[in-house]
């Protein structure tokens, strides 16, 4: 754009400005500044650029005795202005994206095609979410520009949800997960977790990869699983389990409620049974990872099989023992079963 094409109304009486301050040696007074700083916001608005705003203001000097005091108060203001302008659109623009992201996770669908689009979201496509856990203040917004520097505004939407770091992007794009998993790793509090839905395609698809990424983070809490990302991909037989409460409930009392009175309690029996479990029935590698000799562990499991009738290496048993005792972590057992 040349100066010739701005508004001539713009820079309305700057010249006038400019002339009587070279006459008289008076700077720009408050209201002058003020109506500067309106015809920087204007400019701005009206998408004219910033290096011919200031060149037409620097070019109305021209012919004029030395007036460069009060011309530099005058570009000041109006740069002032036009930046003042270009941070409140982000701002807006900022406000508007998280309230849609906010109303896509939530499902409402009042005009969403129609802001997906200004989004870049191309709902006929399938979208992958991720959720993090134990972001501290600022984290959201850093996070946030660092992921749309590398990837696109158009390929990335980050909001907070439920104390909730929501991240959503095209399953096509692999490595945006990665990334914003390496983000939160760098900038979360310790304890920090990112639960990772399955690709889904459309809007409601996007609804179903967030609530299974949020459940996989409920999921690992209840299994005390130590791994920093989940992937719902990875626990789909929970969500089956958990759909009948009553019947994992009646399961888990039946097979495990012998170990209650055994001595030295409960945990430690669920504590070997789980590394068995970990382990494919190694019993050897189970001992490693619960710090004690192979016959320590040959001891437990005999006394499992002891009071409850049922033997991990029988492979009928051995899957009801893990339904069992995944059930009991899920769950809170034995406590949980009285909430």
């Amino acid at each position: 754009m040349a100066i010739s094409e701005m508004p001539a109304d713009l820079l309305g009486g700057h010249r006038q400005l400019l002339a009587a301050a070279a006459e008289t040696g008076r700077l720009p007074d408050r209201e002058a500044l003020d109506s500067y700083r309106a015809a920087g916001t204007r400019a701005a608005e009206q998408g004219i650029p910033l290096r011919v705003l200031v060149d037409g203001a620097l070019a109305a000097a021209e012919g004029l005795p030395p007036v460069v005091p009060a011309l530099r108060r005058a570009v000041s203001a109006l740069m002032e202005g036009y930046e003042q302008a270009q941070l409140a659109a982000i701002r807006s623009e900022e406000a508007a994206r998280r309230e849609f992201v906010d109303d896509l996770l939530q499902g409402r669908a009042e005009r969403l095609a129609e802001r997906a689009e200004h989004f870049g979201l191309r709902l006929a496509e399938s979208y992958v979410v991720a959720v993090a856990r134990g972001m501290c203040d600022g984290d959201h917004d850093r996070i946030e520009r660092d992921l749309i520097a590398r990837f696109g505004s158009h390929n990335v939407l980050v909001a907070v949800r439920e104390g909730l770091l929501v991240c959503v992007t095209p399953a096509t794009l692999a490595a945006a997960v990665g990334e914003f998993t390496h983000h939160v790793r760098g900038r979360f509090r310790p304890g920090w977790r990112v639960g990772v839905g399955r690709a889904h395609r459309g809007p409601g698809g996007v609804v179903a990869s967030y609530r299974e990424a949020a459940q996989a983070l409920e999921l690992a809490d209840g299994l005390g699983l130590a791994i920093d990302v989940v992937k719902a991909a990875d626990l789909l037989v929970f969500p089956v389990l958990l759909r009948d409460r009553s019947a994992i409930e009646d399961l888990v009392t039946s097979v495990l409620s012998p170990l209650l009175g055994a001595r030295g309690g409960h945990e430690p029996l669920l504590e070997t049974l789980e590394a068995i479990f970990a382990s494919q029935g190694n019993q050897t590698a189970a001992a490693r990872r619960l710090g004690l000799s192979p016959r320590a562990v040959t001891y437990r499991l005999e006394r499992i099989r002891r009071l409850t009738g049922y033997s991990p290496d029988d492979p009928t048993q051995r899957f009801t023992l893990e339904t069992a005792v995944l059930g009991a972590r899920l769950l809170g057992w034995p406590t949980g079963f009285n909430r």
